[in-house]
């Protein structure tokens, strides 16, 4: 793989410094308010570790089944391993399939064990969720073994394409031809709503809309054929899909089983752009990035879409800021730098003077704030008109920005965005202006130097400048962060920290909560 030759912009350290600092004092309270609650969605992430899967034949999940029959006769506040292990103990079931079986037509009743009968549900749990978690662990050994064998891309930006048909079998092959013309990432879209859906579909999907749903059988079957792909083309090609949404801390475990290598994982896109609850999203968030540290999975964050409904130049700088943040969450959970995907967008209106200059000041910055981590570049999509001819040459100044400032991970801009589900030919078109633009600008991002004193040297110090500005505001908020998401400090959404969807699913932990899933993670290193 081609080392990165990491242009510089000459940042003033102290003021970079000042920056990550007030980010970890905008964090550190999200964080303990994570570590103080629990959500349905974690707890059934953790009755997933522990192998229970599979549905009802109304197709809900016997995970989702077995947590309302326990939270309806003990609450949620306890975490649900010790009612669910107690009552597996007691009464003699074999398995956690059977027992939610049961539980779901009320054969079964749970209750708070004490004494002997905590401390055997507590160690038969943790067993279970151990064995879960060493399955994650051998997944990640293997895409480990098979990256030695086959070979990683020569050189970056990884090149990623997105396939979404709604139907698994169709994105298969539509996966695999994308791979041989020359994509090292593959992104499945996830059907339009999932994220509200809270429980996780079961089985191979063959409708959806706008995209596939994420499901464990599906995760499978793609990995599969990318596999069988990866052998034929002699590199490893990744998979990605969406651990966001209300049940992202069940899919960042699904993920970590089925062996994917990068997940979207934002810590605000769910609260500001689906109108998920704040609370909800931060607990989720921060289990799931555990989880994801774990796997060894690449999150990609979602910083581009703040561009979508705020102005490219205005809104900079909360784009600057939502990196930090999500910086400091993820570190946080666990995760290195090697595996923060931070995004960020060519999305600056074309017609504007000096707009790709203003482009490469927003890139550069980011690739000089974060040098070791794996940036996501995202093409422009709010300025593309239907003039395909217009959005083929502005993707190509997208790919040249790409090249110009080291991103990592480049996303496949089409010329049709807007206007048609791409075709094959509108894939293979934009993979094509992608290989040339990178193979003709080779290590052009060794001779980028601008001027200290220049244009875009100066336009991100302005952008860095009023990033500080703003986390200062933010830490003036009497609660602070959760506060500033209430205001539309963010992409013009505002979201209060008492309302939105998925709020009922959260619960304060009481003083005897157990969950095996998070001690472990919280004690233990990836192997």
């Amino acid at each position: 793989m081609t080392t990165r030759s990491r242009p510089r912009l000459n940042l003033d350290p102290r003021t970079v410094k000042k920056a990550r600092a007030l980010a970890r004092q905008a964090g550190r309270p999200i964080v303990r308010l994570a570590k103080h609650h629990t959500t349905v969605s974690v707890e059934r992430a953790t009755l997933r570790l522990a192998g229970l899967s599979g549905a009802d034949p109304d197709g809900t999940p016997w995970a989702n089944r077995l947590l309302d029959a326990a939270r309806a006769d003990v609450g949620l506040e306890h975490g649900i391993c010790v009612p669910v292990w107690d009552a597996l103990l007691r009464q003699d079931i074999p398995d956690l399939s059977r027992l939610a079986q049961q539980a779901a037509v009320g054969q079964v009743r749970f209750r708070i064990p004490e004494g002997r009968d905590a401390t055997r549900a507590k160690a038969a749990a943790r067993k279970s969720v151990a064995a879960g978690v060493r399955k994650v662990d051998a997944r990640r050994r293997e895409r480990d073994r098979l990256i030695k064998r086959w070979g990683d891309p020569l050189q970056k930006p990884w090149i990623y394409l997105i396939v979404a048909t709604g139907d698994i079998y169709e994105d298969m092959p539509q996966a695999q031809a994308a791979a041989r013309g020359g994509a090292d990432i593959i992104a499945v879209i996830r059907s339009t709503g999932q994220s509200l859906l809270d429980y996780v579909p079961e089985g191979a999907t063959r409708e959806g809309f706008a995209g596939t749903y994420a499901t464990q059988e599906n995760f499978r079957l793609m990995r599969a054929a990318l596999d069988e792909t990866s052998k034929e083309l002699g590199r490893y090609v990744r998979l990605t899909n969406y651990a966001s949404g209300l049940c992202m801390p069940e899919i960042a475990a699904l993920a970590g089983l089925e062996r994917l290598d990068m997940m979207l994982n934002d810590s605000m896109y769910g609260i500001l752009f689906r109108d998920i609850n704040p609370v909800r999203t931060f607990v989720d968030q921060r289990f799931s990035r555990q989880v994801h540290a774990r796997a060894g999975i690449i999150i990609n964050t979602g910083e581009d879409n703040y561009l979508t409904t705020a102005d490219a130049i205005e809104a900079a700088h909360t784009v600057t800021v939502s990196q930090l943040l999500n910086e400091y969450f993820a570190k946080e959970a666990g995760l290195e730098d090697w595996q923060l995907g931070l995004g960020h967008a060519f999305e600056i209106d074309p017609t504007v003077p000096d707009s790709f200059r203003l482009e490469l000041a927003h890139a550069l910055l980011a690739r000089t704030l974060f040098p070791d981590a794996p940036l996501k570049w995202m093409p422009p999509t709010r300025h593309m008109t239907g003039d395909v001819f217009g959005g083929y040459l502005l993707d190509g100044f997208f790919n040249l920005a790409g090249a110009m400032t080291d991103q990592d991970i480049l996303l496949v801009g089409m010329m049709t965005e807007a206007v048609v589900t791409p075709w094959l030919s509108d894939r293979d078109l934009a993979l094509q202006n992608v290989r040339y633009v990178v193979n003709a600008a080779g290590r052009l991002a060794e001779d980028f130097a601008p001027r200290p004193d220049g244009f875009i040297a100066q336009r991100s110090k302005q952008v860095l400048g009023e990033s500080i500005d703003l986390l200062e505001r933010i830490l003036e908020h009497e609660s602070g962060l959760l506060d500033a998401i209430a205001d539309g400090t963010f992409g013009l959404m505002k979201r209060p920290a008492d309302a939105g969807r998925g709020l009922e699913g959260v619960a304060t932990l009481a003083p005897d909560y157990y969950n095996p899933a998070i001690e472990i993670l919280d004690e233990e290193a990836a192997p």
